[in-house]
Formats: structure tokens, sequence, C-alpha cells
């Protein structure tokens, strides 16, 4: 009898198509999270951890180290601390688990408070909308949350995140129409330093949209910020209804989980314990110093597999749900900011990186799908794959088959179809979209950069680019105000004006057509940029 089982057995593995058994050993399941990561469609050798067991060894000490609170931002001498964010008893002293509870402890009886009427607008009656005023990882992280979890939230939410005038006035323009306008709107201003532009302009942009209706900027709104910020002071000159702090350990993309998201998010009515406990179990289970049960170090070492360890493959994002649809626009800033680095640790010049993009499931199968399949084989996908369709009960849009099975079977064929060409993938699965689900995901990113950043030696904390460009925009305003100031009623080329003020007259140039496009100069075109001509507008 016992052989004949054997035999059974026996027949039953030989049948086993060979993907099957693949898909099974690329499958880790973390089911009190009702997570899957399946890296099956990646083709990744059994033996390729063992291959870079010296970088894993360095990745999984290094994690420990950021997580102990070693100083792990060498070029900005920072800790980087934002996995004590949902765990504060990690925290490597007692002042900054005290940065940490007692913040949330302040941001959960204020939002209380606003939701409940207590902090009131100052015409009478609750706030009903929410303006959240900032830039990077100080608006991305919000939106996305607000865009996943929001739905009920009791505060309509807007969002500054650009230094674009027009945006900002067509924003303002949507709030004006709702039932209570601007008086019955909170407005949230977002900079660790303040000093930020771009989020400087927004908060101006805004107060001067109040008082152009005789509304006072202060009563009407929160900054979170540094201590000792430009804005801080200036939120307690202005007599803003509360400020809360940002630490400097914690870097603008992953900020989500601090006050940054969780001040928005409980405004919003998002249980905020809910996404810090999914971010938190995440965290325990891709803690773990194993490359098989870790689901972060699997993503890390998918991606280093998938760009040879030198991001030679970009990284598509497909959410198959619509309120997921912000996440790979999330991921961008997460990965690419984090990632995108031209030297190593050591000072080698390497030009890291991984290229994000993305769209949603299935629109993305009528957009750029086609290129996917048939065109240049530059990328892996990232499938989200969401399995419950929705609450309650379904209509059937064909016998015995609806809206959610359609959404099923797109996925199903386009990962399908994608890997029938070469194309490689990663599916990530969860049971619904909802707040601890959503902190889980979050966390996983999180850590999969920091474990990959660590497997290719590069900081993924500083942004030397970025400031790059900040000083370059700063040399440019610069130029600007003096062009202007030179600018006469005479019409003078862009050359003629450059030699004055000893500048490039390509720059000059630019500067001049600014000046013309939003009516401070006017311009005569001739044959040839060169031949253009300019000239002050008089004010009389």
């Amino acid at each position: 009898m016992l052989d004949h089982l054997n035999d059974i057995r026996l027949i039953e593995v030989m049948s086993t198509p060979a993907h099957w058994k693949t898909y099974q050993n690329a499958l880790t399941r973390y089911p009190e999270l009702g997570f899957t990561i399946d890296t099956s469609r990646m083709d990744i050798p059994t033996d390729f951890a063992d291959s870079l067991s010296s970088e894993v060894t360095r990745a999984f000490d290094g994690i420990k180290a950021i997580e102990a609170g070693e100083i792990t931002n060498p070029d900005e001498g920072r800790m980087v601390g934002h996995y004590w964010l949902r765990n504060a008893e990690l925290a490597p002293t007692k002042e900054i688990k005290q940065q940490i509870t007692e913040p949330i402890a302040a941001l959960k009886d204020f939002a209380q408070q606003v939701r409940r009427g207590e902090v009131a607008n100052p015409k009478g009656g609750r706030f009903e909308n929410l303006l959240i005023i900032g830039i990077g990882g100080s608006a991305l992280g919000p939106q996305f949350i607000y865009e996943a979890l929001g739905a009920d939230s009791p505060l309509k939410t807007y969002f500054f995140d650009n230094t674009d005038p027009a945006g900002m006035d067509a924003t303002l323009a949507e709030i004006i129409s709702t039932h209570g306008g601007l008086s019955k709107t909170l407005s949230l201003i977002v900079s660790k330093s303040g000093g930020t532009p771009e989020t400087r302009n927004g908060m101006l942009e805004a107060q001067a949209a109040y008082e152009s209706i005789g509304l006072d900027f202060g009563p009407h709104a929160v900054a979170i910020t540094g201590e000792g910020s430009k804005l801080s002071r200036y939120a307690a000159e202005h007599d803003f209804l509360t400020t809360f702090p940002m630490e400097d350990w914690v870097g603008g993309r992953t900020s989500v989980m601090s006050t940054v998201g969780l001040v928005p998010a409980a405004l919003q009515g998002i249980d905020i314990d809910a996404l810090l406990d999914g971010a938190n179990a995440m965290d325990q289970r891709t803690r773990v110093a194993s490359t098989s049960d870790n689901a972060a170090m699997q993503l890390a070492l998918a991606w280093h597999h998938a760009g040879n360890g030198k991001g030679e493959k970009d990284m598509v994002v497909l959410p198959y749900k619509d309120s997921l649809v912000l996440f790979s626009k999330y991921l961008q800033q997460l990965v690419m900011e984090s990632l995108g680095k031209e030297l190593d640790l050591d000072g080698q010049i390497v030009h890291q990186g991984i290229a994000v993009y993305g769209n949603k499931g299935s629109t993305d199968q009528h957009a750029y799908v086609q290129q996917l399949r048939d065109g240049v084989a530059n990328f892996f996908a990232t499938f989200i794959e969401v399995r419950k369709g929705r609450d309650g009960e379904s209509v059937e849009v064909d016998p015995g088959t609806t809206a959610a099975d359609y959404l099923q079977g797109f996925m199903r064929g386009s990962r399908t179809a994608l890997y029938e060409n070469g194309r490689k993938s990663i599916t990530l699965s969860i049971e619904e979209v909802n707040a601890r689900t959503i902190g889980a995901l979050i966390a996983l990113f999180e850590r999969a950069v920091s474990l990959y950043a660590l497997l290719v030696n590069i900081n993924a904390y500083h942004q030397p680019g970025v400031e790059a460009g900040k000083k370059a925009a700063g040399i440019f305003l610069d130029l600007l105000s003096q062009v202007k100031a030179t600018l006469t009623s005479d019409a003078l080329s862009a050359e003629r004006i450059a030699s004055k003020i000893d500048a490039d007259p390509e720059d000059v140039y630019h500067c001049l057509n600014h000046l013309a496009a939003n009516s401070q100069a006017s311009v005569s075109h001739g044959s040839t940029p060169a031949d253009d001509t300019f000239c002050k507008i008089s004010n009389n």
C-alpha cells in the first residue's frame, strides 16, 4: 500500500509543469498581512544570492546599522530613522523615542478637534477642505495616501505641489467653488527648513488668496517643519493654529510615516494606527537575515539581477487598482532619488539608478503594453495585484463574469503575454487596499531600497543632484534680476545686454523671453534670436 502511494506521488511530481514548481519555489507569503511576492517570472538562477554572498551580508549588516542609529548618511552626518517611526522602541535614545510618540499623540488630538469642530474656521463651523502645500516627499506621500485611502475623508483635499502659478490658480478656483470655499479650508504647509522655494511660494500664494477676500491666513494654517526653521518662525509671527515637528533624521522621500504623512491622514480620518502597524509588521518580516524569507531582499536581488547591478533595466509599476494609480509616482521619488547616484561610498564613479514609471491596470494595456511586449526590452514589470474587487455584490457584465474577473484576467493575461516574449516581471499581491496593506507596501519598498543601495555600495539618503539643480536655479534667478534691472525703453538685443552684465547671451535670451511672456518686457522678433530686440514696458 505504501509503495503504491509513493508511486502515485512520483507520477504526480513527474507530471507537474516546470513553471508550477518554479512558482512555488519563488513565492513568499506573509499570511498575516495577506501579502505574497512572486519572482518566478524574473528567471533568477537558484544560486544567484549565493553568488553575491558578501554583498548580501553587507546589506543585512548595513540595515541593522541603520536601525541601530549609526551615521549611515555620511555626506550629511545624519542618522536614518524612518524605520523607528512605526516602532519607537527601536529608537536609539529616549529623546528620539519621545520625538516620535509625542507628536503622534498631539496630531491625533488635533485631528479629532478639527473633525469635531472644536478647532474651527474663524467664520464658524467645521473645516471642510484641506490644502496641503509641499514639494517632493512632502507632497507625494500625502497625495498617494489620500488617493489610496481617503475616499471617505471628511476633508476634501487639494495640493500645491509646484510653483506653477496657473496650477495654483486652478486649485484655488476649485476650492473656491466648493460649499465652504477658502473660509472653510485648512492649509497645511510642509517644509523641514521653511526655505524650500516651491513650498514658500505656495504658502505666500495661498496667503494672498485668503487675504484677498478679507481672511487672515494664520487662523487657517498649520505648519509641519523643523524646530527653529524659517517656517516655524513665520508660523509664530502669523499666529498659525499649531505647528508639528519634522526631524533631521527623516528624509523627505521616507517621511510618509512621520508627521508629514500622519497629520494629513489623521485629519482625513484615515486609520494611522493601522498604517503604522502594517509598516511595522512588514519591517519585522523583512528584518530576518534570510534571502528566501525576506521579501525586501528578494525585491532588491530581483532588481540587481534584472539590471546586472547597474540599473540597466527600468522598472514599470503596474498596480491593478484605481486607488493605487499614484503608487508608481510615489515610487519614482523613493527609488530614483535614493538610488540615482554618480558615486559609490568609496568615491568611485558608478552612475547607479533604476528608472521607474507606470500607470494602472488595465489602462496600461491601452497605453504602453504594446511597446512593453513588442518593443525595446529595456525594463522589467512589477505587477500589484489586489485580490478583492469591491465591497458588496457585483453585477455580471457577461454571464457568470464580473468586472473584477475581467481585471484579474487582464492582469494575468498581461503577465503571461510579457513573459512569453521574454519580458520579466515581479508580482506583489495583497488582499485589499486598506491602511494596513498600504503601510506594508510602503515599508517593503523602503527596505528594498535600503538593501539594494547596500548591495551596490551607495548612499541612498543624500541627493546631491537635487541640490545641484537648486543651486543652478538660484544662479538663473540672480541673472534674471540683473537682466530686469538692465532693461530700458531702448530696444536692445540679448548680446548687447549680456555684454553689459558680463553674462552668457543664451542665458540672457531665455531671461528676456521669460520677461516678455510675463508682461515685463516687449519683444520685436528678427530673423534669428540674435536679431530679436527687447525693451522695458512702461508702467505709464
